[in-house]
């Protein structure tokens, strides 16, 4: 027996640990069946985790990337959008001075539209106050002019009327015209009437029969001589004939308002081209002699 084999058996008879009483400590400790099934539940999780199919993650995916498209199109959107449609977190002096009036102009004017309709609060008197709009038609005003104008002997009077026809002429065009640009409706849903479809008098802003009186009461005062009386009712048309399509609900404050200014405009302008005696006289020439054929 070799001697190295010899000595490693006396070493383990001498070892204390190598006695039956202490061979239990030399043994690794048991696993309860508990700890060993929490332990493979464990690795089994893991083990899930990390193995997990490519068809399982691409649904996760999905969604986010979906999330993602749609917040870089709504950030598109928000660019793409006019500025009237942003909101504006900080607003100028100038718009909110502007909204503010507007509205207050437009609360006004609804306020003050009594007559609009037969059941309003004045709905007695809106018959009165629809002949008083009435006199301010522009078809009133160019048929009254033209009878005027027929039966003239003066060449003075044949002047005035002449020019006083070409300025209701203008007048009506440019009011439509302006209508037809801005388009703004009333503060109240009345329908125009049969000789606002003619004279194209269909929205509110400028109003026209404000244009038509403050053009007309203008003219007549500088060009025929009239009594002290009779220039105050002539004033006073004009005023009551811008007052009485606010009570019908067809025009705001401001429409009328700007409506004055812009028939004193017209006024000015028609001073500006004032047509002489030769050439109004030239102008009926044509004229009578265009309809004489249906006259004769």
């Amino acid at each position: 027996m070799p001697a190295h084999q010899s000595r490693s058996r006396t070493r383990d008879r001498n070892n204390v640990l190598n006695r039956p009483e202490f061979i239990s400590l030399n043994q690794p400790l048991a696993r309860s069946s508990a700890e060993l099934r929490s332990s493979s539940r464990r690795h089994s999780a893991q083990a899930g985790q990390f193995k997990q199919p490519q068809s399982q993650q691409e649904p996760q995916q999905q969604p986010q990337q979906q999330q993602n498209g749609n917040t870089r199109d709504r950030k598109d959107s928000a660019q793409q959008q006019p500025e009237e449609d942003c909101m504006q977190l900080n607003p100028s002096f100038k718009g909110i001075a502007y909204n503010s009036l507007l509205a207050i102009d437009i609360c006004m004017s609804k306020r003050m539209g009594v007559c609009a309709f037969k059941t309003s609060s004045w709905g007695s008197v809106r018959s009165m106050v629809t002949l008083l709009a009435m006199t301010g038609h522009g078809v009133v005003w160019i048929g009254v002019t033209l009878i005027c104008l027929t039966r003239s002997s003066t060449l003075a009077g044949q002047e005035v009327l002449v020019n006083l026809l070409l300025a209701l002429i203008l007048d009506i065009m440019t009011v439509a015209g302006v209508q037809k640009l801005m388009k703004r409706k009333g503060p109240l849903e009345v329908s125009p009437g049969f000789l606002d479809y003619i004279s194209m008098d269909m929205y509110a802003f400028p109003a026209a029969h404000a244009s038509r009186a403050s053009m007309v009461s203008k003219f007549l005062l500088n060009h025929l001589v009239l009594a002290v009386p009779l220039r105050i009712l002539l004033v006073l048309w004009a005023f009551l004939m811008g007052i009485s399509r606010i009570l019908q609900g067809r025009h705001h404050i401001t429409d009328v308002m700007c409506g004055f200014a812009l028939g004193f405009l017209h006024y000015k302008l028609v001073e500006m081209v004032w047509l002489s005696s030769n050439a109004c006289q030239t102008l009926i020439s044509i004229w009578t002699f265009s309809w004489s054929p249906f006259f004769n």
